[in-house]
């Protein structure tokens, strides 16, 4: 019934990504490629489990 006051997990881990992303982004820009490395994987990590949610809700 109040299904709209839960926290939406997928929500967050999107803003997330988002901010990983960009900051992988300016990193690769600014030639520090291993913090780009470092960001990118992390980002990729958020992405799967926001797959992962999106999977389990459609179910």
């Amino acid at each position: 019934m109040f299904a709209f006051l839960k926290p939406n997990p997928v929500k967050k881990l999107r803003k997330i990504y988002d901010k990983k992303s960009t900051e992988a982004m300016y990193a690769q820009r600014k030639g520090d490629i291993r913090s780009y490395s470092q960001l990118t994987a992390e980002a990729e990590n958020l992405w799967q489990q926001i797959l992962a949610y999106e999977t389990k809700a459609k179910k």
